[in-house]
């Protein structure tokens, strides 16, 4: 299991001018960290602290109840973290193509619906939590929200593309705004990352 936050491959401001580089950084060292760090104190000395992440949370009726809560909300907080630095990039025009695309396009009839639909489900979210869009083990992709720190993984979804929904994402820059933030994270997806996340 990771014992550190994994290297960002962007500075803080190189998300700017959609996510601000204070934001950034607080939210990463520590709203990230903070997650990790009660990850560790959790699972420290059980059976558990050696295992990948990952397994930890896709068998999530395998972890003791003594411990489950605080595994599966600061498990879940540490891989959606991890996931969605992953995800982003600095801003440019790129746009999906290839195997995602086709995904997207079969299943929403075309990129501009499904940004549309995606959207609507994160302004939908009532309090904290993820949009998400995710692929099934029959292969068909969906858009599903996630309340908290829950994680596809632990539902038996891959995770393709996600939104953080929590105010500490974005509340420095948008306040209550909440639709403007999500209209312009699209300005700092990266596509290109996103299509290695298909299976």
């Amino acid at each position: 299991m990771l014992k550190d936050l994994p290297e960002l491959n962007y500075t803080f401001d190189a998300l700017e001018p959609y996510i601000d580089a204070q934001t950034m950084e607080i939210h990463y060292t520590k709203h990230h960290k903070t997650y990790l760090d009660k990850l560790i104190m959790a699972v420290s000395g059980t059976s558990l602290e050696n295992m990948e992440l990952e397994d930890i949370l896709m068998s999530p009726g395998a972890i003791d109840e003594t411990i489950k809560t605080a595994v599966l909300n600061n498990g879940g907080g540490v891989f959606n973290h991890n996931f969605f630095w992953k995800i982003m990039g600095p801003p440019n025009s790129n746009a999906p193509e290839g195997g995602i695309l086709e995904k997207i396009n079969e299943t929403f009839g075309s990129f501009q619906a499904f940004k549309e639909e995606f959207n609507k489900s994160a302004l939908s979210l009532f309090g904290s939590g993820w949009t998400w869009l995710v692929q099934g083990k029959d292969g068909k992709v969906m858009i599903m929200n996630t309340q908290n720190q829950v994680t596809p993984i632990s539902e038996g979804y891959r995770p393709i593309l996600a939104l953080d929904i929590w105010e500490h994402a974005y509340y420095l820059k948008y306040q209550n705004r909440r639709a403007d933030y999500i209209s312009n994270w699209w300005n700092v997806v990266n596509w290109k990352n996103v299509s290695q996340m298909l299976a």
